[in-house]
């Protein structure tokens, strides 16, 4: 067949599994060039996609040096993706005659730009997913797996990480629900990381209040404020944590402290400023209690 055979596909495994040997082979069969388009994810290193378009690029070449390999970043329109691949096809190969090739479950049914394409069936049933995790938790003694490591990490984003805190009043905000967990005995507000399966960071907040401090009901849940918190496990790390700040009126319920809260108790807004002076806080929360103080502490 005349023409370039392209293949569209992530290969977003540790090796060329037999699937995408057939798949490549069988292009070979039919064209003397064949194109291999990589999609590139925008997030880097992710579960889903965790390699880049390097690491992949090498591994096609080592099995197939004469395949070209050539990136294109994901969209989250079809029909500008579709675009960006003819227009990547033709630049690159001067408006040549193209044939793209997949195989089950692959682009084809979300292409609608002008190029050909053609289903090659599948060899094998082989689910990238569930290889990936076949690898989640296999550790090599080797310094090429230790080294990948390294370079997996040093080309993420560096991330902050969202938490949430809560401060909860009550006798018209004249006092406000403090915790102390056991491994510094200071008082802290309650809060913690916010999860993948909160539906927001409100619906975080009062999740981390009830997991914390037991099964109290709040009313009118507004935002107070943001901060970079100065957590001493992120002190000395490129990625950080800053929190995000909510005020709630307490309603009924009797504050328990569980999980990593060891005590919870009621304290007078106008003694926060004493409990700063002698160090009774956790500095993590400092500029959180100044906001208290300064809006509230009238």
């Amino acid at each position: 067949m005349k023409g370039t055979g392209v293949i569209i596909a992530r290969f977003q495994t540790p090796y060329l599994h037999e699937g995408h040997i057939s798949l490549i082979e069988q292009t070979q069969n039919k064209h003397q060039k064949v194109v291999i388009v990589l999609g590139v994810s925008p997030l880097s290193g992710s579960r889903r996609n965790p390699y880049d378009f390097h690491t992949r690029e090498k591994m096609l070449k080592k099995s197939f040096p004469d395949v070209i390999v050539l990136p294109l970043a994901d969209h989250p329109s079809d029909t500008q993706w579709s675009k960006d691949l003819d227009r990547l096809l033709k630049t690159t190969f001067n408006n040549g005659q193209f044939t793209l090739y997949g195989s089950r479950d692959s682009f084809i049914n979300y292409y609608s730009g002008s190029l050909e394409t053609l289903e090659i069936p599948a060899k094998g049933d082989f689910n990238a997913t569930a290889i990936r995790q076949q690898y989640a938790d296999k550790v090599s003694d080797s310094e090429d797996f230790r080294g990948g490591i390294i370079y997996g990490l040093y080309n993420t984003y560096t991330k902050v990480y969202p938490t949430v805190d809560m401060a909860v009043f009550r006798n018209e905000r004249t006092e406000i629900l403090l915790g102390k967990k056991s491994i510094n005995n200071k008082w802290r507000f309650i809060g913690g990381f916010v999860d993948p399966t909160d539906g927001s960071y409100e619906e975080a907040a009062i999740r981390e209040l009830q997991e914390e401090a037991g099964n109290i009901e709040t009313a009118n849940v507004n935002y107070e404020a943001s901060f970079k918190i100065d957590d001493w496990r992120y002190r000395s790390e490129s990625d950080k944590i800053i929190t995000i700040f909510y005020g709630a009126d307490y309603v009924f319920g009797t504050p328990t402290a569980s999980d990593d809260i060891a005590e919870v108790q009621w304290i007078k807004i106008a003694d926060l400023p004493k409990l700063l002076e002698d160090g009774e806080t956790t500095p993590e929360h400092i500029d959180l209690f100044n906001h208290i103080i300064k809006k509230y502490n009238n």
